[in-house]
């Protein structure tokens, strides 16, 4: 996927975006240690990053695209516990941190409510949740907006705003990147362009609406 791919990521509000297949993904993938890389190496604050979840539990958060790969548990408050469990808590401290973190969060009715009676926005919220409350160095949240309401995806820029860890966000909704310190558009598992948010998302909408423009003219 990756060509002479070489990435310093060290800034608190990190973008990527970029095509579907372009390898956001993936990055993310080898980022939080699910993949191994099939040359060179993925480093997190000098850990090695392949399989860093076994030997320093949180130290990374990931947030799936899709709910249904990240939730493991029939309760909100479960799901919750599951990542407190493996950093050494009992399941029974750990249930009563969830109930008190959703409380704390206006959220006590949901520490009961089976993930099945929740809507797509509310599983990607308690995704969000999930992760939050492990409180990992590193955030990284793969299309964390797109099955958000508008409200939804306001109090979800604004939890990213106030978080204290580096949060790293592939989003195709460009909007919530504007006040991040860099976006990186990744094309084909390249670096395309790095740098400043309104440049770089200016640059990537260009380059959308000039490749329509030619398949339409095509087209006609």
């Amino acid at each position: 996927m990756f060509e002479g791919l070489s990435l310093q990521l060290n800034e608190p509000r990190i973008g990527l975006i970029g095509d579907n297949g372009a390898g956001k993904s993936s990055l993310f993938r080898l980022a939080c240690g699910l993949d191994a890389p099939d040359a060179g190496t993925v480093t997190l604050q000098g850990h090695t990053a392949y399989r860093i979840s076994s030997r320093k539990p949180n130290f990374v958060g990931m947030m799936f695209q899709n709910a249904e790969e990240q939730i493991v548990f029939p309760t909100v408050q479960e799901e919750l516990a599951l990542g407190l469990t493996a950093s050494g808590q009992s399941r029974q401290q750990a249930l009563v941190n969830a109930r008190a973190f959703l409380a704390s969060r206006g959220l006590g009715d949901w520490a009961e409510r089976a993930i099945s009676s929740l809507s797509q926005g509310q599983r990607q919220h308690v995704c969000w949740l999930a992760t939050l409350i492990c409180s990992p160095s590193l955030i990284l949240m793969d299309e964390p907006f797109a099955s958000l309401d508008l409200p939804s995806q306001a109090l979800l820029h604004e939890d990213i705003a106030r978080a204290p860890q580096q949060i790293i966000v592939s989003t195709h909704v460009l909007e919530h990147l504007q006040h991040f310190d860099r976006v990186v558009w990744l094309d084909k598992g390249r670096v395309r362009a790095d740098g400043a948010p309104a440049t770089v998302c200016a640059q990537y909408r260009a380059d959308v609406a000039a490749r329509v423009a030619a398949r339409t003219a095509a087209v006609g």
